[in-house]
């Protein structure tokens, strides 16, 4: 989910509002709500078509977005003030960077406006201030206009160069402009690995009276980052500062200059409005003491003079290693609550790559800063303030004892993949620790007859196969997959063990990997190894058993592999014991059929492609053979370049006849999940488990799907939290221009009867026998399969040349 950076029509607003006005009346008040004394009401749509006003306009249906419901719960309601560990005990504050500036324009009324809807009732927006020309205080995230806005395409030829902290800077600067003259300019996400669909809307610049007047935060934090800058140009920052706090509530003032905050701090008392130092990077230097800010945290009790509160890189707290792992956290929130110092940590982004230790779940981050055992601080400065306020809410001071709130199945995919490699002891022992209910078993064959869990049968997508002695055993196989692989019934089991595993890395391509440090790490297990692990884990409700493969496996290579799975089955006495589940899966409704005559386990069809429909005939039909529905995730909610676009009613239809719906594959990497979760993949499971209905998820990484069952919210009822509530479909697509709309996609097909019918599965033709690996039996010629239509398996499709690139360059 990259984007190109993009500027703003100049005319995009008025056919923003044009749009708005030929709405119905039954359609305004629907879907254009503001909040007035807490209650919904129906905006006046022609006064509020102008573009100061326009970020109300069209934040207000977002309301939508969380059911139309803004609950007025206290952050504090659910938790007793006694667990928490910051300086005053009370929970830790949300601050929204620039509102929530991870979706919209930074600074923007709708950036702003969308905090309030989503976040807790506490939190506090968060302004940069900078200076005009005519020393008018404006919101706008950096010295500099022309990164978050379309300034340099208005006024092309005056870019300045000037000195900022020594450093010669270039760049179009608020000082030599008036109010008035940015009154046309245009705020944009200035993130470019942010969507940039909703900055044809025209967001003017808000001043910081703007702000007040038309928000309303509850609190209201202004950092002042460049007080010496505007010093040099004879604009000053105290005058504003000392000027706006007569009109308007300022609970927060930040800067990064020991000046700016002693000069004053005698002007406001900490009881209204607290001071707080920003500590920049540990290297740089303070212009006031020419001290690194790295010397300065080592006095305290100097910053204690003339500040409440510091404000501190988050890595000052868990500082990380060169790999990004963790490194243990430091002191510097217990030293400071000895001076009495508040603290707040900074730079969190649901977008951004963290620690490895948290599994790219931002809650989980979160949750270390705020609910540690050791220490929380009192708040943090999120571009994503749902997040935090979920975290602070519902999932803080959880333990792992605590009951189940959501009716939920969490179902492993290839183990907690997430963290280690696919299918390996240690994938399926994370799992289980993680609290996942069934964990999986995807069965591949080796040459010599021996059942073992592997994702693919392409043993290059997750062994070191193609780099080991195997390499020459290439082969194409187009009833499997396109291009070539190494089959896993080319070798005998003794020799599959030698290969090394390797981590998926489904999204590389975004330079996003997992677990580095374990990306080779555990062993393969043979199906009754796996069997024999679940029987241990006392935590379990059963076993997930996937087998694909089967009619290509029978007639090309003479094995059976229902039958070996029904005999390991057998073996570990799944046959005569109750306390664990039996689920078999699979794509091909020969392999459910046949099952069906021989055992009385949950057997689970999976529906390979999209889809957005099922006609009644199909159902009745997959009802013969399976007992529950696998899903893809877009056969729920459609998307169009990462949009949600619409829901479907595929998952009530499914259970309307008696089917479980489960749902796949749910990831923590937010290039995975659309634009309208907020890359939290928390609020995805929430939306598919509360908005959709689903029964269950398979999911790469079982922590975050076990733990979001346990999360005390979802026992409120009617009183449920905004930041818990599931998304409206398609609640972001409104709120794009015409200009910047995605080309309108094909809807997902509707799912017949021919696409789930086929022919018995074929019975085991005995094939010669030869040495082992020497090549010879994976060089037959192709063979079409009995219902005429070439299987070709989902993975990676690429030639030999191309995957062997890709393995080294993960290596």
């Amino acid at each position: 989910m990259s984007y190109t950076y993009m500027t703003t029509p100049p005319n995009a607003t008025h056919s923003f509002c044009s749009l708005s006005l030929s709405l119905s009346k039954e359609e305004k008040s629907r879907t254009f709500i503001k909040r007035i004394g807490g209650a919904p009401a129906e905006l006046n749509l022609s006064e509020m078509c102008n573009t100061r006003a326009l970020g109300l306009l069209l934040v207000s249906a977002l309301v939508v977005l969380h059911c139309g419901v803004i609950a007025q719960v206290s952050a504090q309601g659910s938790n007793a003030t006694s667990r928490w560990q910051t300086l005053t005990g009370d929970p830790p504050f949300v601050v929204a960077r620039g509102g929530f500036s991870g979706i919209f324009p930074d600074s923007s009324s709708i950036a702003y406006s969308l905090t309030l809807i989503t976040s807790a009732p506490s939190v506090i927006l968060w302004c940069d201030v900078q200076l005009t020309k005519d020393e008018a205080g404006i919101c706008f995230p950096d010295l500099k206009l022309d990164n978050a806005s379309n300034i340099a395409q208005i006024f092309k030829t005056q870019q300045k160069n000037y000195l900022v902290n020594g450093v010669p800077t270039p760049g179009w600067f608020s000082i030599d402009y008036t109010l008035n003259d940015l009154s046309n300019i245009i705020l944009n996400q200035g993130v470019y690995s942010r969507t940039d669909k909703f900055d044809g809307n025209g967001f003017q610049i808000l001043t910081v009276q703007d702000m007040a007047r038309q928000i309303k935060p509850p609190g209201l934090w202004l950092n002042i980052q460049h007080d010496a800058f505007y010093a040099q140009h004879n604009l000053s920052m105290r005058s504003f500062v000392l000027s706006v706090s007569r009109s308007v509530v300022v609970n927060y003032i930040s800067s990064p200059e020991v000046n700016f905050l002693r000069s004053i701090a005698a002007r406001f008392r900490p009881s209204m409005t607290k001071l707080v130092f920003r500590f920049l990077g540990k290297s740089e230097i303070e212009p006031t003491t020419n001290q690194t800010y790295g010397s300065l945290l080592k006095n305290l009790t100097f910053i204690k003079t003339f500040a409440s509160g510091i404000l501190v890189p988050k890595d000052y707290i868990w500082p990380v290693d060169e790999s990004l792992y963790l490194l243990p956290h430091t002191t510097i929130v217990l030293d400071a609550h000895k001076e009495r110092l508040e603290v707040f940590a900074s730079n969190f982004a649901n977008d951004i790559p963290i620690s490895f230790n948290y599994s790219y779940d931002p809650l989980t981050e979160y949750l270390s800063f705020i609910d540690n055992g050791d220490f929380s601080v009192d708040g943090v400065l999120s571009d994503f303030p749902l997040t935090p306020s979920a975290a602070v809410d519902c999932f803080a001071h959880l333990g792992k004892n605590a009951s189940k709130s959501a009716n939920l199945l969490v179902i492993s995919k290839n183990g907690a993949s997430g963290d280690y490699p696919s299918c390996t002891n240690l994938a399926y022992q994370k799992a289980i620790s993680d609290g996942v209910d069934f964990i999986d078993c995807p069965v591949q064959m080796s040459k010599d007859g021996v059942p073992f869990c592997l994702s693919f049968i392409n043993l290059i997508n997750s062994t070191n196969a193609a780099q080991s002695k195997f390499n020459s055993i290439t082969t194409t196989i187009p009833e499997i997959m396109a291009g070539s692989g190494i089959f896993s019934f080319s070798l005998i089991w003794d020799e599959i063990q030698t290969l090394i595993p390797q981590i998926s890395n489904p999204y590389f391509k975004f330079k996003l990997f997992r677990n580095p440090k374990n990306k080779n790490a555990g062993k393969f297990m043979k199906l009754s190894d796996f069997l024999e692990m679940a029987k241990n884990a006392n935590s379990l409700s059963g076993v997930l058993i996937s087998i694909e493969n089967a009619v290509y496996l029978a007639e090309k290579q003479g094995m059976s592999v229902t039958n070996s799975v029904m005999e390991a089955l057998g073996n570990a006495g799944y046959n005569k014991q109750t306390a664990l589940k039996v689920m078999i899966q699979s794509t091909d409704s020969s392999v459910l059929m046949k099952l069906r005559e021989k055992t009385s386990y949950e057997l689970v069809y999976k529906v390979k492609e999209n889809i957005r429909d099922a006609l009644n005939q199909t159902i009745e039909d997959i009802k013969k053979f399976a007992d529950s529905v696998v899903l893809s995730k877009e056969s729920v909610y459609p998307l169009n370049s990462a949009f949600i676009t619409s829901a479907t009613d595929i998952v009530q239809r499914l259970q309307s006849f008696k089917l479980p719906v489960y749902v796949e594959t749910f990831s923590n990497e937010f290039v995975s999940q659309a634009w309208d979760f907020f890359s939290d993949p928390t609020v995805e499971i929430n939306t598919y488990y509360e908005g959709a209905g689903i029964d269950g998820v398979i999911t790469e990484f079982p922590m975050t799907a076990a733990r979001y069952r346990r999360n005390r919210c979802l026992k409120r009822g009617d009183k449920t939290p905004p930041y818990m509530n599931p998304v409206q479909p398609g609640g972001l697509l409104p709120l794009i221009t015409s200009d910047y709309l995605p080309p309108a996609e094909a809807p997902n097909p509707i799912l017949t009867e021919a696409a789930v019918t086929e022919p018995p599965l074929p019975p085991v033709t005995p094939v010669p026998s030869t040495s082992p690996s020497d090549g010879s039996d994976g060089s037959a010629a192709p063979a079409t399969p009995p219902n005429g239509q070439p299987k070709v398996a989902t993975g990676i499709f690429l030639s030999t040349m191309a995957m062997l690139l890709i393995t080294l360059l993960l290596l």
